[in-house]
């Protein structure tokens, strides 16, 4: 199998490319798809190959356009349709919730709604309260609507491209620091659109198992490094890509029989997260496992960056917690320095333009 190394958007633009060259039916809309910066060079040359009859930008009327874009998958077309910020799918509920996932149910499976919403996510650059929210568990609440959140570029493009066959609304969730990972992408791979990924190669010596979603699980694999450079804890670290539906993939659940704890982090609020619907699941299997979940206080997101430092979940914090987990005791957390020295970087994301 032949790989190549990708940026997260870079795999994504593929996806798109390869999307449109197999289905000429394919459209993709929403804010910014044809502006000088291709949604952070997602959308790149496809304005060039395709056309503006297939590629075009939208107004700033997210429900009236999500409406249209739903039309156009109930009359024969595939849609992407993007939204810069997640914050604003809100405007749109009742076609997404009430419209594009209840169509099938209520034509008796006569009509099909085969639309990909691409919804970014994230802090930085002092987005404040209303443009930085991980709304996605509101999302796993409504039947019909799958929601995918890969954390890596191998598994962007693939299941990016493996949405865009699906028949039925797909919401793809993308956390804008994620644009500056790398790593590897196979030409020819499929990953169904419910399974989990897993980040690192511990197996048996494993003592702890990570879950991220989004960009947390980036974040498990930091903490990871953390965790084995001070004490010589390793954790297998996994992505909790697939939200809805969530399968239980055996390479997890065989980890958390092996480690029997548990620390699985949110990129949202932890009540009614996808964090706190994982734990259930895997007590449901009656499996024995100490366990902590992470993520979000229960208040709106702050803007300043020394109070994103506090509110936000990183390496660290989840070192200190899994090692209190592991060990029932908390170190000097001066020792705690995240180090950023394997393959999966990031730097600082500097605002959308």
């Amino acid at each position: 199998m032949t790989t190549h190394n990708f940026t997260y958007p870079e795999a994504i633009n593929l996806a798109l490319i390869k999307s449109m060259r197999k289905y000429p039916n394919l459209i993709i809309m929403g804010q910014g798809v044809d502006d000088h910066k291709r949604i952070l060079g997602t959308t790149n040359n496809l304005l060039e190959e395709f056309g503006s009859e297939r590629i075009f930008d939208t107004p700033i009327a997210e429900e009236g356009m999500t409406g249209v874009a739903i039309g156009l998958a109930t009359s024969g077309f595939r849609v992407v349709h993007t939204h810069i910020r997640m914050d604003f799918l809100l405007l749109a509920m009742n076609q997404i919730v009430n419209m594009a996932a209840k169509f099938k149910y209520m034509y008796g499976g006569r009509v099909n709604v085969p639309i990909v919403i691409r919804a970014i996510i994230g802090k930085s650059w002092g987005q404040g309260p209303q443009h930085s929210q991980g709304l996605y568990s509101m999302f796993m609440n409504v039947p019909g609507l799958k929601v995918v959140a890969p954390a890596t570029p191998y598994d962007a493009q693939n299941l990016l491209m493996r949405a865009i066959e699906d028949d039925g609304p797909v919401l793809f969730i993308e956390h804008r620091h994620l644009y500056y990972q790398k790593s590897n992408n196979p030409e020819n791979y499929y990953r169904a659109l419910g399974t989990q990924s897993k980040l690192n190669d511990v197996h048996d010596k494993a003592g702890v198992t990570l879950v991220g979603v989004s960009h947390m699980a980036i974040e498990c694999l930091r903490a990871s490094k953390i965790m084995n450079k001070y004490f010589k804890i390793q954790a297998a670290v996994f992505s909790l890509q697939g939200l809805s539906p969530m399968h239980l993939d055996e390479k997890l659940l065989n980890s958390i029989k092996i480690t029997k704890r548990l620390v699985v982090v949110d990129c949202g609020w932890k009540v009614c997260g996808a964090g706190a619907e994982l734990i259930t699941r895997l007590q449901e299997e009656e499996l024995e496992f100490k366990f902590k979940r992470m993520g979000f206080a229960q208040t709106t997101c702050p803007t300043s960056k020394p109070l994103e430092d506090e509110f936000y979940p990183d390496a660290r914090k989840i070192a200190i917690e899994t090692y209190e987990l592991i060990t029932g005791k908390m170190e000097d957390k001066k020792l705690w320095e995240p180090e950023i020295d394997f393959e999966i970087e990031e730097n600082i994301f500097k605002g959308p333009f």
